[in-house]
């Protein structure tokens, strides 16, 4: 691909500092980009590459100066790298209609529009609108829908009865739907209490290879719009995870747990059950979460602490030996003080 400086910035809404003709034919790191080639700077830590990169131009915030470099200015330049790699490299699929060799039941409908994939399996009762792509392997089980412009990639598993919106990715292995993990007489009788909710996912969601989202037990399993899921992930029924929500890899939430709006959790977290998650909470990587937590919240630790409190435990962890010594030499001290005393 081929285009002009110019074009670029006229695209992205940015400003070219330098020479708005030259051509762009790709798109590289900054420090492996060379002539034809544009690259990002985001994070001043790479202050020095930017210096030295040899880029035809550079995506970058307003302010930045680098003399004798073309630079196109942006109020984001991470989301403008985005936008351009959208450009340079479209999203293909290597199938187009629908297969033969699928498996599509009776009573299911497929849109003419949509594509699926040799060996995918559709059940009766499940619609497929159109722009949606289901690869190899994919099972849609009965009365599920899949919006518009959906992509399930292979060897998803879509359980039956779930509500699957528009433009939803599904990365391999994903599974909806499974039962959510309900036993009566836990640890004795183990009797299991049948699911029989469904899991709703809201358009623009996009979740990581081989997490997992339980159907409810009634009601639904709501995942609202433009959540994004990592790899890895576990949720368990009736949980509700408010729109623009992040949770990433290996995180876990218990059953009929609520998350606000925008929530960012990081890698290894655990959530307990049945508590509610404010609007804008962050919760740090490997946290542990026991009890409800207020909007605008920011919690580190296992258990949670306020972010800046657990900071502090944190800051002593370290110097826990020389404390331990430090007492007992005290408590010999008062031993010995308190034996002068009796005497």
């Amino acid at each position: 691909m081929q285009i002009t400086l110019k074009e670029i910035a006229l695209l992205l809404g940015g400003t070219i500092v330098g020479n708005d003709n030259i051509i762009i034919e790709n798109i590289r790191p900054l420090e492996e980009a060379g002539q034809g080639d544009i690259t990002f700077f985001a994070n001043k830590k790479y202050l020095k590459q930017l210096k030295t990169s040899a880029a035809s131009a550079i995506l970058a915030a307003p302010q930045t100066q680098a003399e004798g470099k073309n630079l196109v200015l942006v109020s984001d330049p991470y989301a403008a790298f985005g936008r351009l790699l959208t450009l340079f490299y479209p999203l293909e699929h290597s199938y187009n209609g629908i297969s033969k060799d699928a498996y599509i039941e009776e009573g299911a409908r497929v849109s003419q529009e949509a594509t699926v994939f040799p060996r995918a399996y559709i059940s009766k009762g499940a619609k497929v609108e159109k722009g949606a792509v289901i690869y190899p392997g994919v099972f849609i089980g009965a009365d599920t829908s899949i919006g518009e412009n959906s992509i399930l990639y292979a060897n998803v598993t879509v359980y039956w009865g779930s509500l699957i919106g528009k433009r939803v990715i599904l990365h391999s292995g994903v599974v909806v739907g499974s039962d959510g993990f309900g036993f009566a007489a836990p640890g004795k009788g183990n009797n299991k209490i049948p699911q029989v909710g469904f899991v709703q996912i809201d358009d623009d969601v996009e979740i990581g290879a081989n997490s997992t989202i339980d159907r409810a037990t009634l009601g639904r399993t709501w995942i609202q719009r433009n959540v994004k899921i990592d790899n890895l992930v576990q949720i368990a029924h009736n949980v509700v995870i408010g729109e623009n929500s992040i949770l990433t890899a290996q995180v876990g939430i218990s059953g009929s747990t609520k998350l606000g709006k925008s929530v960012i959790i990081g890698g290894q977290v655990g959530i307990v059950g049945h508590i509610n998650i404010g609007d804008n909470v962050m919760i740090a990587a490997k946290s542990g979460i026991h009890k409800e937590i207020e909007a605008g919240q920011i919690v580190a630790g296992y258990p949670q602490l306020p972010h800046r409190q657990w900071l502090k435990v944190e800051a002593c962890r370290a110097k826990l030996p020389e404390m331990k010594k430090t007492l007992e030499e005290l408590k010999r001290k008062m031993e010995m003080l308190q034996e002068q005393i009796n005497k």
